[in-house]
């Protein structure tokens, strides 16, 4: 790796509470996040085989009821899962989603309890409209 490369972050780095709950970190993934989540799901959706669980984890994390550091880390996934440039580009076939999935997979294991049917139940809405749509 030249000097001049950055590392490659894994999933304990994405999701690392030190990181990911700093205020200023959860305001600037918060805004990632509302600019650009909805149009990129929208854009892949059909494509990848864990829609519905981001989309889950985008209405549990707007949820008032929903706990701030629980929000803070999953807004942190969504932000990676946003983000144009990641580990793995999303445009190389099969593999460029592989990093994102394990994101989601991470942050829900981590704070998946938060979860809940009415979260889960939105998400599926969503997608039903969309292939609606299509």
């Amino acid at each position: 790796m030249s000097a001049d490369a950055k590392p490659s972050p894994d999933v304990n780095q994405i999701l690392d509470p030190a990181k990911a709950l700093v205020p200023a970190t959860v305001k600037l993934n918060e805004e990632r996040v509302a600019r650009g989540f909805l149009p990129k799901i929208r854009q892949v959706a059909s494509r990848i085989p864990f829609a519905a669980e981001a989309l889950s984890i985008w209405w549990c994390a707007r949820d008032p009821a929903t706990p701030t550091a629980a929000k803070g880390m999953m807004m942190a996934a969504l932000a990676y899962f946003v983000l144009p440039t990641d580990v793995i580009p999303d445009i190389l076939p099969a593999l460029g989603m592989t990093d994102d999935a394990a994101v989601i997979a991470a942050v829900i294991a981590i704070v998946g309890r938060n979860l809940r049917p009415r979260h889960r139940e939105a998400a599926q809405a969503f997608l039903d409209r969309m292939a609606k749509d299509d």
